[in-house]
């Protein structure tokens, strides 16, 4: 069972996670009352997904430009980012663009494969929770935000790198 931590707690997660290739009726169908939908289904369905009684959140994959979700980032109270193997952090950049340059307020979650290494910078770019691969030790992944006690370069939380906070 994947673990859920938020804001430095671990959490139950509400919300349902549906995957790639799921097509509109099966997405509003789900039991749950909170989903999370693919990029795809957003782009194609967007007014029917809004329009449904279930509260409706994105995910993106790395290939996705999260530029396209401009307009949308004020409906959106969740939005996903996936991490399909370690060594790929485009998410990185796109929680970084979606805080910063689309200014987006809501929660930004990494999903897929999030391990503890990552978790100090994740935060550092934006993401306020992390959905963590499975055998994660979820205790030593809540120490990984302690690792450093500063940053040197700028990020999301400081904008300021080290050198200018002097």
């Amino acid at each position: 069972m994947p673990t859920l931590i938020k804001d430095g707690q671990v959490v139950d997660n509400p919300w349902c996670l549906l995957e790639k290739g799921v097509d509109l009726n099966a997405a509003l169908s789900d039991k749950a009352e909170q989903i999370v939908v693919p990029f795809a289904l957003w782009q194609d369905h967007k007014d029917s997904l809004m329009e449904s009684s279930k509260k409706i959140a994105v995910w993106l994959d790395s290939e996705d430009d999260p530029y396209e979700l401009a307009n949308d980032v004020i409906d959106l109270p969740l939005i996903c980012l996936n991490f399909p193997v370690f060594r790929d952090g485009r998410a990185f950049s796109a929680a970084v663009i979606l805080r910063e340059r689309l200014n987006y307020q809501g929660e930004i979650r990494a999903i897929g494969d999030v391990l503890r290494d990552q978790l100090f910078y994740m935060k550092k770019c934006g993401m306020d929770s992390f959905d963590l691969a499975d055998g994660v030790n979820v205790e030593n992944a809540l120490n990984a935000f302690n690792d450093f006690s500063t940053s040197y370069m700028s990020t999301v939380e400081e904008p300021l790198p080290l050198f200018r906070r002097r």
